[in-house]
């Protein structure tokens, strides 16, 4: 295998995808092997094996992992404290005053990731403009530096009020610690946040410090493991916001790891974009234990800084994505009232589906798919894995006995039931942000994608969907594709019309010589560095703000300009404008390293060819009765076939369904393109 090569390993809940893209053919070759949740270590080296690529030969690699999220899940991580200012003790724990369940009574909030016994005070103030009110005590700080030590402390997070201003005193704070206890993983609020918000900032904070014990000694391993088996070349994870980090800053600032699970996807779909010429696109992954929806719009992905987990809010740039607990794993249970339920609980890889045959007894949404004819035992999943029809049924008799129902009508309704929450995931993302979904093309990845894809676009009046070679593996895919990115924002209050200009252009200035240094620093030259700008504004009074591109150097011009499309913005985003003054928020430089993009080439068009299908199936339809499905092989397709429905593609990493009326042809890139009919 020649040199050049690049492998991404995206480990799930159920799978791990591996995508390796050959250094001279550009040739891609994808794989899926079952993730070991008991040491996810495993899973990664089995997906180094299942790629073929020696390591010594491998240019780049580019990991996604679940391992922060997960130990925030299960509440695994490490003892973690606080360090504030005296007399704000409880700012993180009080939060916000919001119920966001408002009229939920049952509601209880998530258990604290901190205690209060843990949350010390350290003597010091800074004022809103960073002047120092309070100088910071020394005494204090080493005193509440040693008590860190007799509490037993693992983590610690570093929030000084103000302190995004003026980060001086927090900087100071984490050079005692770690000179009073080394072992202690230090985090220092500021230098993830520099932004306004003290509970937000700390949030993060403890985000961050709360599993950066467990995912530096995971990284750090894994890092050790490969490079005794030769690799050399580049270590990348990918991250919340887009893009990928280097493994060095993962390790520094693993809060960014948080919520990137799904983001390998919507780099992918970026691509795609801008290559097959579909620039607006819903995206939606269906893997094993969830569904990821998200928008790609004139080519670029949805971002955004209100992202939080379980409440907690995430004061960084996150992806805008929308996840539901809709996947192939997603257990079938009956409620109090008797209805069918599906999810949001899933079998997970272990045990799995009752279909897979290791052990599991509740039925999913796998076992109802592979009941009603949608997947079949002709196919092994993942290259290895048959279903058992026989024990998805007896998985589903449990709930049909339970209502009183055929298998049938349970096993439909199983689908329709995630297909109707899928269809609101969507909504979320298009709909309620004054987006029409008509205007945009389904495109849909992940094992389970293509199951659901026709039925969700036909009930929101989608006219296409587009399913992406390797789906299953599409995650790891979009990871070959992400430049590494780094994010700087400053606070910035005041009226857009009397902004000091030359303000602005000093907080850009200052970003942009961090960026510089950063990407320097990780080897970027100059030529392939590039940065985009932007700013957050609002009218006077308003809560949230409304991000727009700075396209220009930022003048009186330029002001001008962006004074008229916050209007157009605001008008799309709320549905209405206003006469009050316009208010800016903050300034934001993100700054990024351009890797050598792999060149994935595009197929001959062929005329005239019919595929014939390599057999049939029955599909149970919504009205009980069967109907003829022609089952396809989609290696038998190049560019230019077409084939229309009743139809099941198969493939290694999974399988699509058109209905009668619905005709697929296949792309440039191997995608198929899938004109849904009209619902009647």
């Amino acid at each position: 295998m020649p040199v050049g090569t690049r492998i991404a390993i995206d480990v799930g809940g159920t799978f791990t995808d591996v995508v390796t893209l050959m250094g001279d053919s550009h040739s891609l070759k994808f794989d899926k092997v079952p993730t070991t949740p008991s040491d996810p270590q495993q899973g990664v080296m089995s997906g180094f094996a299942a790629g073929g690529a020696p390591l010594s030969e491998v240019e780049t690699f580019i990991h996604g992992t679940t391992l922060g999220l997960n130990a925030l899940l299960t509440r695994r991580g490490a003892k973690t404290g606080i360090l504030t200012t005296k007399g704000f003790r409880d700012v993180y724990l009080l939060g916000r005053t919001d119920r966001t369940p408002m009229y939920d009574f049952k509601y209880r909030k998530p258990a604290s990731l901190v205690e209060r016994q843990h949350i010390l005070e350290v003597t010091e103030r800074i004022d809103f403009e960073g002047n120092v009110l309070v100088e910071f005590d020394e005494e204090s700080a080493r005193a509440a530096a040693n008590r860190v030590l007799e509490l037993g402390l693992e983590s610690v997070a570093i929030s000084f009020l103000h302190s995004y201003v003026n980060p001086a005193h927090e900087q100071r704070m984490a050079s005692i610690l770690r000179q009073v206890a080394p072992d202690v993983e230090v985090t220092v609020c500021s230098n993830l946040s520099r932004e306004l918000r003290e509970y937000e900032r700390t949030s993060t904070g403890v985000l961050d410090a709360y599993i950066k014990p467990i995912v530096r000694r995971y990284l750090s391993k894994l890092e050790t493991t490969i490079e005794e088996r030769g690799f050399q070349g580049q270590f990348l994870t990918t991250r919340s916001g887009g893009g990928a980090m280097t493994v060095a800053t993962a390790k520094d600032a693993p809060v960014n790891l948080i919520l990137s699970g799904p983001a390998g996807g919507v780099l992918g779909a970026s691509w795609f974009a801008h290559a097959a010429g579909h620039p607006n696109l819903i995206t939606i992954d269906m893997g094993g234990t969830s569904l990821d929806a998200s928008l790609i719009v004139n080519g670029e992905p949805l971002t955004y800084h209100d992202a939080s987990f379980e409440g907690l809010p995430i004061n960084l740039a996150s992806l805008y994505i929308h996840t539901i607990g809709a996947g192939g794993g997603s257990l079938v249970w009956i409620d109090e009232g008797s209805h069918l339920q599906v999810g949001p609980a899933s079998a997970g890889a272990e045990p799995g589906p009752a279909a897979y045959g290791h052990g599991g007894t509740q039925a999913t949404f796998t076992d109802a798919a592979l009941y009603v004819g949608y997947l079949g035992s002709d196919m092994a999943l993942a290259g290895s894995l048959t279903l058992d029809r026989e024990r998805a049924a007896d998985a589903l008799q449990t709930a049909a006995s339970a209502l009183g129902m055929s298998l049938e009508s349970v096993a439909r309704g199983v689908l329709r039931i995630s297909t109707t929450k899928i269809v609101g995931a969507v909504r979320a993302i298009t709909v309620e942000l004054g987006r029409d979904p008509a205007d945009f093309a389904l495109l849909s990845f992940g094992g389970g994608g293509g199951l659901v894809a026709v039925d969700v676009a036909r009930e929101l009046s989608i006219p296409t969907v587009i399913v992406p070679p390797g789906p299953g593996a599409f995650c790891a895919f979009g990871m070959l594709m992400a430049d590494v990115h780094h994010d700087y924002a400053r606070t910035l209050i005041g009226l857009l019309d009397q902004l000091d200009i030359a303000v602005v252009q000093s907080y850009l200035a200052e970003m942009r010589a961090l960026g510089d240094k950063a990407l320097a620093r990780e080897g970027f030259a100059p030529d392939a560095r590039s940065y985009h700008t932007a700013i957050d504004m609002r009218y006077v009074g308003q809560e949230h703000s409304v991000r727009l591109p700075i396209v220009d150097t930022f003048s009186i011009a330029e002001a001008d300009r962006l004074k008229a499309a916050f209007a157009e913005a605001h008008d799309r985003a709320y549905g209405h404008t206003m006469p009050d003054p316009i208010e800016v928020v903050a300034v934001r430089l993100s700054a990024v390293g351009r890797q050598a993009r792999p060149q994935v080439p595009e197929q001959e068009r062929r005329e005239g060819v019919t595929v014939e299908p390599r057999g049939a199936r029955h599909v149970v339809q919504v009205d009980g009765s069967l109907e003829e499905y022609r089952v396809y092989h989609r290696d038998d397709f190049r560019h230019g076939d077409q084939i229309g429905g009743p139809a099941v593609i198969n493939e290694h990493t999974g399988t699509t369904v058109l209905h009668t009326g619905d005709s697929a042809s296949i792309g440039a890139y191997g995608e198929i393109v899938i004109a849904v009919a009209k619902a009647d």
